[in-house]
């Protein structure tokens, strides 16, 4: 787990290289700071040699300031390191979730998904920055301290004796009790942000019904959730510093106590027991640190365990390797097809399906909400893998494709159109980052967006905002449209994506779609009938089942549930 995370350090490893040593510089300076001090008092001050004091003072501010210079180099090292570290990592989690699936993105859900890649990172980001400082400074400032310290007066140091036991286990109480809470707490963060995220998607919603009040209710209980969850693992972790100053003092009035007396009965020079207080404070504040050090990991173990949740996932899909393999036309044939989203054959979505689409063919489908539409024609890209049988698309198995090949021939407009920051025109180049003006046009007439949107000022280059909140939902549905289009696909699937359009302008994009995608295979999915009555075919489904097949006219004599939906269409029609 460590090795896979931190391997990401990449090109910031000559800073976390430098910042331990630098800081092994710093150290050695402030370890021999005492012994000079215990020079200046014991041979120059006691002596009243002034040119000793001057000479020993002005090598210990030199030393002080070489000691401030290695501390200011490993700062700014550690930090870059860190910072740059974080990055990478952020990088490497996003890189790794646009390889996802479907099944992987259910799996860990989009609001754990963006506190992993937020604040994870950052809790590792913070603790590999203090792991290259303290990690080094505070055992080797603990050693070099304590040797010195034994080294100026070794009765004096068995002070150390009862001071250090009770550091380490409070530090070991701290460690084993807090790191279940920081996991309960981390959860309770992905909660808030599903809430907040979900929040924010049907804000448009939540006004409509002003729903405003009962929606901060939810939200402040779960804020409430998430400070009791930080509040039971934090309180553990404040007991840190109090124990460790309680433990440092105590241990400072004992050395000045026995010490004192040492002094005065001649044991120890004046000099000496101010050296060994300075060694004193310097151990007793690397054992803080390390504490903290300890404190940190049990903080960031919790992130780093769910960062390598991520890194360790591997994609439910995977594209062949095999590039050549093409698609030789726009067909489709489903062989005995069962697909599972828990993967389980007692719990199917599709059932035996058997279907065979030809190329260029028109086919609608059609079907009660649950009858698993959406789920057959997601099976075509591979957005998901069926669990039973095979899909052949353009006279090759999906699973024999290279992903980009594969969805470079589907055009998926799906039925919940996403647009993203950015202008019309870049929204439409997701389609073909190559595409002309003229090009773009052609699509946007072709899919009854051109005029609407040589209304706004700006044109093509008009700023959609954030998830294209300043068009409608039929504006919005008719850009992705055309956006499909651009890719020149062999096969497209509209999934109920004229559904927040007028009957005449769904019409006129059938019509656009007939004359000059006559070559390419087209899927609809639709709710009214008069959106797939003049498809070749049209698939009745129910209940992830296809029950019946035929064209318009075939289907009003032969098909029960077919004529059902067609007659209750019509007379809301006709009313």
């Amino acid at each position: 787990m460590y090795k896979t995370v931190f391997s990401h350090v990449g090109q910031y490893e000559k800073q976390a290289i430098l910042a331990p040593v630098t800081i092994i510089g710093e150290v050695f300076m402030e370890v021999t700071i005492p012994a000079v001090m215990a020079k200046i008092i014991d041979n120059g001050v006691k002596q009243g040699d002034i040119g000793y004091v001057a000479k020993m003072g002005a090598l210990m501010m030199l030393m002080a300031l070489c000691s401030l210079a290695f501390g200011a180099l490993a700062a700014r090292f550690s930090a870059v390191a860190a910072m740059g570290f974080a990055k990478n990592l952020r990088s490497a989690l996003f890189r790794k979730v646009q390889d996802f699936s479907f099944s992987n993105v259910d799996k860990f859900s989009t609001a754990s998904l963006t506190t992993r890649l937020t604040t994870d990172v950052t809790n590792i980001q913070n603790a590999f920055m203090m792991f290259i400082r303290s990690a080094f400074r505070s055992p080797i400032m603990l050693i070099c301290a304590t040797s010195m310290a034994v080294r100026a007066n070794m009765k004096l140091s068995s002070v150390f004796l009862f001071s250090v036991p009770v550091l380490a286990f409070a530090v070991f109480f701290i460690i084993s009790k807090a790191h279940p809470r920081f996991e309960k707490m981390l959860k309770k963060y992905d909660d808030m942000n599903g809430r907040i995220q979900e929040n924010l998607i049907g804000i448009r919603v939540v006004k409509a019904f002003a729903r405003e009040d009962y929606e901060k209710k939810r939200f402040t209980e779960t804020a409430d959730s998430v400070r009791n969850a930080q509040y039971m693992a934090e309180k553990l972790v404040v007991m840190n510093m109090p124990i460790m100053q309680m433990v440092m003092y105590a241990t400072i009035v004992a050395i000045l106590w026995f010490g004192g007396h040492m002094a005065i009965g001649g044991d120890i020079a004046t000099g000496q027991l101010s050296s060994f207080i300075m060694y004193v404070g310097q151990i007793l504040m690397s054992l803080m640190m390390l504490s903290m050090l300890f404190i940190m990991f049990v903080v960031s173990r919790a992130s780093l365990q769910r960062i390598y949740e991520v890194l360790k996932e591997e994609p439910a899909i995977k594209g062949s390797e095999n590039a050549e393999i093409s698609a030789e036309d726009g067909s489709v044939r489903f062989e005995n097809v069962s697909f599972s989203y828990f993967n389980d054959m007692n719990n199917l979505a599709l059932e035996g399906i058997d279907l065979d689409i030809r190329s260029g063919e028109t086919i609608g489908i059609i079907g009660g909400t649950g009858s698993s539409k959406t789920s057959l024609v997601q099976l075509i890209p591979r957005l998901y893998d069926a669990t039973e049988g095979n899909v052949i698309v353009g006279g090759h198995n999906v699973k024999d494709y290279a992903l980009d090949t594969l969805r470079n021939n589907v055009a998926m407009v799906l039925q919940k159109n996403v647009l993203f920051s950015g202008t019309i025109r870049d929204n439409l180049k997701w389609g073909d980052e190559n595409a002309t003006d003229e090009e773009m046009i052609e699509a946007c007439k072709s899919a009854c967006a051109h005029d609407f949107i040589m209304n706004f000022p700006d044109g093509y280059d008009t700023d959609l905002g954030q998830g294209g909140v300043n068009v409608s939902g039929g504006q919005k549905q008719r850009i992705c449209i055309a956006r499909a289009l651009l890719k020149k696909p062999k096969i497209i699937i509209l999934d109920d994506s004229t559904s927040a359009v007028d009957t005449a302008t769904d019409s006129s994009i059938r019509k656009a779609f007939r004359e000059k995608l006559s070559e390419t295979t087209t899927i609809i999915i639709a709710q009214r009938i008069s959106s797939v009555k003049d498809a070749d075919r049209i698939i009745v489904m129910d209940d992830g089942k296809i029950t019946d097949i035929g064209t318009h006219e075939q289907l009003l004599e032969t098909s029960e549930i077919y004529r059902e939906v067609y007659d209750s269409q019509q007379k809301g029609a006709d009313e």
